[in-house]
């Protein structure tokens, strides 16, 4: 890449950026002093600040979101041809791109039917629980309106999702939350809860929900959301036999299961959606962040027929269907760059180079486990994975935040961009995370996890 052009000088821009914008999951007291990092272009897997100096890319535009990587001109030009044809009409209309998007979608999640466009995963996730609210009321004279969560699991930063976060240090300070929602135990292996069984452990977690379900009172408990691998929680893959149990105790006890998708959907395990890789029939999955690889803005709320119907079966009562609107779920340019989005992903293979390339970085990452004894474990899904640091491999004992957050720091300089559990988890916010656009290359994974090495030499020796 040609950084001459950034020779020019940016104090506007830089300046700017310090004086008036109010940048997410920052603290802002160190730009007094220190300039706001300003990234200008993105080609590839790699990124360039607004200094010129280029940057490896190992967490798709730091939020697990550009899938198919960076300067996709046939995006652009999709989204532009789009907008001059119609760039917006509310969604209580149909569009050319939202119809085929749909279409589409449907087809490569065997048992759902019906799209729900909004503006955000949270959104999503806000639709899904107003759905299963509103059948509570339908169905069950509104006693069946408690939403099950999981413990370290996390499905967005609004009031409503925060009342389902399994994340303490998110939500400390942003309550009270709603009512209603009611967390389930983690099923983390690698730190099982006191009393677990050596073998079983899958379906002994699964067995933990059960447990809730019936203190709560079966009839009182309409949904159940979880992520198929818990993503910011510390990249969690379940155990084996614990979906099969999750999905059991839900249709034993008529609870609607809810997959929120928003990082692992679109390809990021290897497969279109993380819950295909464990045999899961949800009732509604939720999806946003690599439906469009971030070249425009779409959030998803699939759902069932058979929860479609719900929402129409009285059409004498006026207050049966879904009384619900996202303004921007009208936007066009969202659909039509998800349309492309698809069409690259299955054009280039991704999904099995997602597949290869998490086989290269998985391997990679368990050899640095076996010269880093910092490394406690190694643990993931397709190019999506984590590797949790801790100070002693036979107690456990977490590394402290701050020291993972130096080989965060000392990757970054090395020009790395790797991601890393923070201020998430009280004492549990030690886990390097990767999820590398679906492109990568053989050369990128090295590259990566070469930098992590380096990284972990020089903070722990």
């Amino acid at each position: 890449m040609d950084t001459t052009r950034y020779s020019n000088d940016l104090s506007e821009v830089v300046e700017a950026d310090r004086a008036h914008i109010w940048h997410h999951l920052i603290q802002h007291k160190p730009f007094e002093t220190t300039d706001p990092r300003v990234i200008v272009e993105g080609k590839g897997m790699r990124v360039w600040d607004a200094r010129g100096k280029e940057h490896l890319d190992a967490v798709s535009g730091g939020v697990w979101t550009v899938n198919v990587g960076y300067g996709r001109e046939s995006i652009a030009k999709a989204v532009y041809d789009q907008l001059i044809r119609i760039n917006y009409f509310a969604n209580s209309a149909g569009s050319i791109p939202g119809s085929i998007f749909a279409k589409q979608l449907i087809e490569k999640m065997p048992g759902m039917s019906r799209v729900y466009y909004t503006n955000s995963g949270s959104e999503a996730n806000e639709k899904a629980f107003k759905m299963i609210r509103q059948i509570a009321h339908k169905r069950y004279g509104g006693k069946k309106y408690k939403i099950l969560y999981r413990e370290r699991d996390y499905h967005g930063g609004t009031i409503g999702t925060m009342s389902a976060g399994g994340q303490e240090e998110r939500n400390m300070q942003y309550g009270p939350f709603a009512p209603g929602f009611i967390r389930v135990p983690h099923c983390m292996e690698y730190r099982k809860q006191e009393g677990a069984p050596v073998e079983n452990y899958g379906e002994w977690a699964a067995d933990q929900i059960e447990k809730v379900i019936l203190a709560e009172g079966p009839d009182t408990v309409g949904g159940l959301c979880l992520e198929p691998v818990t993503a910011g929680g510390g990249v969690i893959t379940p155990p084996e036999g614990y979906w099969q149990r999750v999905q059991e105790i839900c249709k034993k006890y008529d609870i609607l299961l809810h997959i929120d998708e928003v990082v692992c959907g679109v390809g990021r395990t290897g497969t279109w959606f993380g819950y295909q890789q464990y045999g899961i029939k949800p009732d509604f999955v939720t999806m946003a962040k690599g439906v469009a690889s971030g070249y425009a803005a779409i959030a998803c709320c699939v759902t069932t027929e058979a929860v479609f119907e719900m929402f129409k079966d009285d059409a004498s009562d006026p207050l049966n269907y879904f009384r619900d609107i996202s303004t921007f779920g009208g936007c066009t340019a969202g659909p039509a760059a998800a349309i492309e989005n698809m069409r690259i992903i299955e054009d280039e293979g991704l999904l099995a180079n997602t597949v290869k390339m998490g086989e290269r970085a998985m391997g990679n990452l368990h050899a640095l486990m076996e010269k880093h004894k910092v490394i406690g474990d190694v643990r993931g899904k397709g190019l999506f994975l984590g590797a949790e640091l801790v100070a002693d491999r036979q107690t456990k004992e977490p590394v402290d935040e701050k020291s993972v957050q130096a080989v965060v720091a000392d990757c970054m300089a090395q020009g790395v961009i790797i991601g890393a559990t923070n201020r998430s988890v009280p004492g549990l916010n030690n886990t390097l995370c990767l999820s590398p656009a679906l492109i990568a290359t053989p050369d990128d994974i090295d590259e990566i996890t070469g930098a992590i090495d380096k990284a972990l030499s020089k903070v722990f020796g």
